[in-house]
């Protein structure tokens, strides 16, 4: 029997969520509506308020409905699988949150510089989405009113994946340190696929193969990993073999091996250790003899619970592939500059 490890070196993948962006527009005393705060996918310009006699300290009246559902405050998924309100609640009033500080709406002193966020709760600080800045201007004697908010970022007028879409799981890095799989062939046209292990070098070396197959992977693990996102959750990461073209996936691609992790992760933005991905064999001898003899990819998917109850899928229930890794035919091993072999080692680092 022959053993051959298909080397690559990789880390992880793009990723994100869609967003649907409603507009509201409750009632306001004394001056036009700002309610509406998002008009298929941009921010309305509120404008700077200067104090006329039409609305001289009349404040925006609240709207409870555009507040609590058209953009509520986020509520909490816990990692013991409690539910209930955000932790800290928004102050203020509706229309005029402690959190957002609107154009608009009172702040004191005159002068003051102040994050400002015109769009959904559901999508700040997800993705490529981030706060403005805004300027407490003059009112009347006694206090000011926030200005235009500048410089912000909102979602990109339909995106529905990607950090663009600016949801939870929109920006990150599932790192894996080895996704080399080894294929076993026993001859007679068995050919069976069996997860290799880091040596104390790191280096992925095939297990120890003897008797009739399928083999055993040697030990309980395949590899270590990290995950560092943009929300707080519970997510279920899997890894996918299957043989087939990662460029024109069908879904009758067959499968060698899947390995999955899940975890809480608990720190937006930092790299968390999670689960290692346990050890495989590969269940059918046809699909890692396609895979060997034509080349393969692995799908890197998700799916879970975000602290805010956002469900972490494909918008199905199933979970989202955000990632595909190129990986070639075995005979590149020996001739990496024979035709279908570009591209072979490359493909893990990056980010989603």
């Amino acid at each position: 029997m022959t053993r051959i490890s298909l080397a690559v070196s990789l880390a992880l993948a793009v990723f994100l969520s869609g967003c649907t962006c409603d507009s509201a527009t409750p009632g306001v005393r004394g001056r036009r509506d700002l309610g509406a705060e998002l008009d298929g996918g941009h921010a309305l310009d509120e404008g700077t308020i200067a104090p006329t006699d039409a609305h001289v300290r009349q404040d925006i009246g609240p709207d409870y409905d555009a507040f609590f559902v058209l953009d509520p405050p986020p509520r909490e998924c816990l990692p013991d699988g409690g539910s209930g309100p955000p932790a800290v609640p928004p102050g203020g009033t509706p229309d005029c949150p402690d959190d957002k500080n609107r154009a608009g709406c009172p702040c004191y002193p005159p002068g003051t510089t102040a994050p400002c966020w015109p769009g959904l709760r559901a999508n700040r600080d997800r993705g490529v989405c981030h706060d403005g800045t805004t300027t407490c201007e003059p009112f009347d004697e006694f206090s000011g009113r926030w200005g235009a908010c500048t410089g912000y970022t909102l979602p990109a007028a339909g995106a529905t994946r990607g950090a663009a879409a600016c949801h939870c799981f929109s920006a990150g890095q599932w790192a894996i340190a080895n996704l080399s799989p080894c294929f076993i062939d026993y001859g007679a046209g068995m050919t069976y696929a069996v997860s290799t292990y880091q040596d104390a070098s790191g280096a992925p070396q095939c297990p120890s193969v003897s008797g009739a197959p399928p083999p055993s992977p040697m030990g309980p693990t395949w590899s270590t990993d990290t995950l560092n996102v943009d929300c707080q959750g519970h997510f279920r990461l899997c890894y996918t073999l299957k043989a087939g073209n990662a460029m024109t996936p069908s879904p009758s691609d067959c499968t060698v091996a899947q390995t999955c992790v899940e975890d809480w992760y608990d720190t937006p933005g930092a790299t968390q250790t999670f689960p290692p991905l346990p050890s495989w064999v590969g269940a059918s001898s046809s699909c890692a003899g396609q895979f060997a003899t034509s080349g393969g990819y692995g799908e890197m998917s998700v799916q879970g619970l975000s602290i805010e109850c956002d469900l972490i899928d494909d918008g199905s229930g199933a979970p989202f592939v955000f990632n595909r890794v190129n990986y070639c035919p075995l005979s590149c091993n020996t001739d990496p500059t024979a035709p279908g072999c570009a591209m072979c080692m490359s493909g893990g680092s990056g980010s989603f």
